[in-house]
């Protein structure tokens, strides 16, 4: 078995090649776009997450050259801007797809059906684990908590939620996505590439219609405390099998005499355990 030269030299511990520059007028563009993003921090270093996201959004995932490139505007070594990407899972260091679709398979999630989405979408994809597919347009990845229990099981696309998902509506969606059909999250702004997420979180405005419209608000799910926390009424949830919820069902309404658990309605301890009643605090002296 015969090994390159660059094999040998890597085996040997010889430093690597430097990194191909980007094209003049790449470099151009991107010495733009850096400088502004420097311009909004007090100290230039602090600007090596956002600057990560632009040179990922130029080739999909941070090359030694988007690593050359960071370290050459912030004055850093390509060692300390690699410790920090390597550091982050949003960076990808090996081409990815058009889409980054992650299964929450964290415990609700699992639980709820997120192990049987992502063991499905790996052998509809015919992908593993943080690989993407032939036609690069899907790379699938199981994801921890998305901070979305409310709608488990959920997947995420390009950081966009599709809540409540099943294994049939994930292979519809991936499906959808590699056909080049519309796709809409369940919340939030409408998707878009992964290069186009990438350039949003560098910092830049988020040309999309609709999307700031779309953005920042709250599910009805999530909402539930809020409006208990408020002595707002709210129908209790009734679970059925996934998918045979009946549509016309009236929701439930507690009646006044109906007992409430902690959780679902707050009280005083006083209130809430007669045996323990809480008193004001004794004065001290007494």
């Amino acid at each position: 078995m015969t090994t390159s030269s660059s094999e040998r030299g890597v085996s040997l511990g010889m430093p690597e090649l430097p990194a191909p520059p980007y094209p003049d007028d790449v470099r151009a563009r991107l010495e733009a776009d850096a400088r502004e993003i420097i311009s909004r921090y007090p100290g230039s270093r602090s600007a090596l997450l956002p600057l990560l996201h632009l040179v990922q959004s130029e080739e999909g995932h941070v090359t030694r050259t988007g690593i050359q490139f960071c370290a050459d505007m912030l004055g850093l070594t390509s060692a300390e801007v690699t410790a920090v990407a390597t550091f982050y899972t949003m960076y990808r260091r090996k081409p990815s797809g058009d889409y980054q679709v992650g299964v929450c398979t964290n415990t609700l999630c699992a639980v709820m059906g997120g192990d049987a989405i992502f063991e499905e979408l790996q052998e509809h994809l015919g992908v593993g684990n943080g690989e993407t597919t032939e036609d690069g347009k899907v790379t699938l990845e199981h994801i921890e908590c998305n901070a979305a229990c409310d709608y488990a099981p959920v997947v995420m696309v390009n950081w966009e939620f599709f809540d409540n998902q099943t294994p049939e509506s994930a292979k519809r969606l991936v499906d959808d996505l590699r056909a080049g059909r519309p796709v809409s999250p369940t919340r939030g702004a409408p998707l878009c590439t992964f290069k186009q997420t990438a350039r949003i979180l560098a910092g830049f405005p988020d040309e999309r219609e609709g999307a700031v419209e779309a953005s920042g608000s709250a599910g009805p799910a999530s909402l539930v405390g809020l409006k208990l926390a408020k002595g707002e009424a709210a129908p209790a949830r009734v679970v059925h099998p996934r998918g045979a919820a009946p549509e016309d069902a009236p929701p439930h309404e507690p009646s006044p005499t109906e007992h409430l658990s902690s959780h679902d309605a707050p009280q005083q301890t006083s209130a809430s355990d007669p045996d323990h009643p809480a008193g004001p605090a004794a004065e001290e002296g007494e």
